[in-house]
């Protein structure tokens, strides 16, 4: 019984990479400590979006009027976990994701004024967490987070800038406390992820390469967060379920030092936090289906965004399903985004407002308890 409460509520989270949030991915769950005895699994997500705004002045020898064409670009998360008991009273788990990740890509022949430029930034993450067991139901975790990041840009409309941060490994810390009645299918988790600093060494360029500012360094943090899951069964076989996420995106700033001296302003950065609000419903239809559906939520902040982020809130819906077969269960997932209206700057005024988007996304992930 436990077995599938446990990956009910992960049932709307499977399809990875399209969490809400700025850059935020994978919500950086610890579902896996929850598993029952050794357990291991690999999940795959992808997301197909579809962006498209409208710039609303003129900008340089652009128009105003002028639209972006789709600038989303489909792309995979990949994740994997183990978890394993020392005795009674001792867990362990180790997860590999991708935390932070975005694409965007404004394509060419579009007369918009940023035509042509793009932007990547990745992320990979190895958490290992240490659970001590209470008799009472409480439960501790922690362990250290392992995070490499990596980013790339080009900025047409600012003299042909192009700038490649190179990969760097940063640390962090992740803590939590949980509590668990299995009797009423109760569990509640509260998780504090740290921020992981970065020092990315940097080559910044102008003019398609003819200006070449190589050897500088980008400082900054991925953001903290904290991650408040619940569970607890309504009726026979019956789950509601849900979370709440803040994430501290207010203190994200990443800025080459060329890049800001030309324009005065960051390459990404944003200008509040985000929560994230998700609620849902499992239900167990026999020993081999259980299905559930859950809706996201978070608010449309109503501030200028930068070009290379055109995401300002937005609703999901989300479904899901389970196929339990022996010591192996499937878990499939999709979910459908709208993204919220968003006005994107140049030189610190509007530039461009993109409404109406939204995005697929679909995942599987596939688990076993030895």
């Amino acid at each position: 019984m436990k077995n599938y409460l446990t990956s009910v509520t992960a049932l709307c989270l499977a399809a990875g990479g399209a969490h809400a949030g700025a850059l935020d991915r994978t919500g950086q769950s610890i579902e896996v400590l929850f598993e029952q005895g050794r357990y291991a699994e690999f999940s795959l997500g992808y997301i197909s979006p579809d962006v498209t705004g409208q710039s609303v002045r003129a900008i340089g020898p652009f128009p105003a009027g002028t639209a972006s064409g789709d600038i989303g670009v489909s792309n995979f998360n990949f994740g994997a976990a183990y978890k394993a008991d020392l005795n009674d009273t001792w867990s362990y788990a180790i997860i590999f994701d991708q935390p932070f990740k975005a694409e965007v890509e404004y394509p060419d022949g579009t007369n918009y004024f940023a035509q042509g430029s793009n932007a990547q930034f990745d992320t990979y993450a190895v958490t290992a967490l240490l659970q001590y067991n209470m008799p009472n139901g409480f439960s501790i975790y922690g362990g250290p987070r392992f995070q490499n990041s990596d980013a790339s840009a080009r900025i047409g409309f600012v003299n042909n800038y192009d700038v490649v941060a190179d990969g760097d490994w940063g640390v962090g810390a992740v803590a939590g406390i949980a509590y668990e009645r299995p009797e009423i299918a109760l569990r509640v988790s509260l998780t504090y992820s740290s921020e992981v600093a970065h020092s990315n060494d940097v080559t910044e360029t102008f003019n398609n390469g003819a200006v070449t500012f190589p050897g500088s360094v980008a400082d900054f943090e991925t953001p903290q967060s904290v991650n408040l899951e619940f569970q607890t069964g309504i009726a026979a076989d019956t789950l509601l379920f849900g979370g709440v996420r803040w994430v501290d995106w207010s203190d994200f700033d990443l800025s080459p030092e060329r890049y800001v001296a030309a324009t005065g302003q960051p390459l990404l950065s944003y200008i509040d936090d985000t929560v994230t609000y998700r609620l849902g419903i499992g239900r167990r239809l026999n020993e081999t289906w259980s299905v559930a559906a859950s809706i996201g939520y978070e608010e449309n902040t109503g501030n200028l965004f930068t070009n290379l982020g055109p995401a300002d809130g937005g609703e999901s819906l989300n479904l899901a399903a389970i196929y339990t077969q022996g010591n192996m269960k499937i878990t499939t997932g999709l979910r459908y985004l709208w993204i919220g209206d968003t006005t994107t700057a140049v030189s610190g005024s509007p530039g461009a407002q993109f409404n109406g988007n939204d995005a697929i996304a679909l995942g599987v992930k596939i688990g076993y308890n030895f």
